[in-house]
This record gives C-alpha cells, structure tokens and sequence, in this order.
C-alpha cells in the first residue's frame, strides 16, 4: 500500500480518522449497553453525527476550488477535523468514567 504526504492524502487521512473515531465511539457505546442490557444505543446519534460533522467539512472541501487564497477552507478542514476526533476522544474517554448504571448519551 502507498502512503501519501500530499495534500490529497492528508485530506482523506484526516476524514478516515474522524470515521474511525466515530466507529470507534459506536462500538464501545454498543458493547456498553449490551453488558448492561439495555440496547439504548441507537444509529440516530451517529447519523445525526455525521449530518452536523461530515456534511459541512465536505461542503468546505467542496469550496476550495472558489478560495482565492487556495488554503484558508483547506486549514479550515483540518481544524474541524482535527476538532472532531478531539471531541470523539474525549467522549470516549469520558465513557470510561461513568458508572455503567448511569444512562448512555446519544
């Protein structure tokens, strides 16, 4: 397998690690509930996820060809992915503190 350092490989480097971070997400949540037995954890959060998190940084990369500076909406995606998998992280981390009474959040 290659592995790129273009810009192009960055770009799609930086979207399989916010998909990774979300599968990683959904996975611990899914085996939480099914320890517990609940079954609470449903595919509305994740689509809903990715509707507020994909979407837009695909509309940015989508842009880039009317950016006359030709790397503001390029910086400006690999902040909102960068910030995703920061937010993905800390709730994964932050899933590993409660209690497994206390309710999952979607």
């Amino acid at each position: 397998m290659h592995v790129g350092l273009s810009l192009g490989d960055w770009i799609v480097y930086t979207m399989w690690g916010v998909f990774g971070f979300m599968i990683l997400y959904f996975t611990l949540a899914f085996a939480r509930s099914f320890w517990i037995g609940t079954f609470e954890t449903t595919f509305l959060g994740c689509l809903k996820d990715i509707l507020y998190y994909i979407v837009p940084l695909n509309v940015i990369l989508s842009m880039v060809s009317i950016d006359p500076t030709h790397w503001t909406l390029i910086v400006l995606y690999f902040i909102g992915g960068a910030s995703v998998m920061i937010k993905y992280i800390t709730d994964i981390v932050r899933s590993f503190h409660r209690k497994p009474e206390e309710k999952l959040q979607e």
